[in-house]
């Protein structure tokens, strides 16, 4: 098992990230939440990892935190849930936003998630019900080191729009929700993270 990574971010392409090595390039797959908090490309990055083995595939999945990587393993644990669906979960809420709402039984929180309807998320409630009682918020996480690199504003809509159609929107949600956003000289990550709330 290759449970962390620690490398030079040299792609972040929702929701792929690659890292080298020691020379050898890694594909990660990533939440949001944790593209939230990368470096700029060229810096150092470590990541908590999750193998998942297929008959056609290995695959990475890498976390900002460990209780990002724990909350994922639970969810994937969960009858009908795969790496896909628990990564567009932990992409469309904070994970103290998804603990918020199994405590609270709120399934208006998770069906604002592109494959979760109304039935799966009522499912996924009564199943990860009780799982979160030792958990404590950690609001505010610093990032993984350096800061945003800076970058076209036209690469990072273009970023962006990408990046929520891989997380399972509508190409024309997607691109309308981030078109949505005026403010200018944000980062790709900021413009998926406010389209994601603003769709939500």
């Amino acid at each position: 098992m290759i449970g962390r990574l620690t490398g030079m971010l040299l792609e972040k392409q929702p929701p792929q990230i690659l890292l080298d090595i020691n020379g050898v390039g890694y594909e990660v797959e990533a939440p949001m939440s944790t593209f939230y908090k990368l470096p700029s490309l060229g810096e150092k990055v470590t990541l908590h990892t999750h193998l998942v083995v297929r008959e056609d595939a290995q695959l990475l999945y890498g976390f900002a935190e460990k209780r990002d990587r724990l909350l994922f393993r639970e969810l994937i644990k969960l009858n009908g849930v795969g790496p896909k669906l628990a990564l567009s979960l932990m992409s469309g809420l904070e994970v103290d936003e998804l603990i918020a709402a199994v405590q609270a039984q709120d399934t208006s929180a998770l069906t604002r998630v592109p494959g979760v309807g109304k039935k799966t998320a009522e499912r996924l409630l009564v199943e990860l019900k009780g799982k979160f009682t030792a958990w404590e918020a950690t609001p505010g996480a610093a990032p993984l080191s350096g800061a945003a690199a800076a970058a076209p504003a036209a690469s990072h809509t273009a970023d962006a729009v990408s990046a929520l159609i891989a997380l399972g929107y509508k190409p024309q949600e997607a691109s309308r929700a981030v078109n949505a956003i005026k403010e200018e000289g944000l980062s790709s990550e900021e413009l998926i993270r406010r389209a994601l709330k603003g769709m939500g």
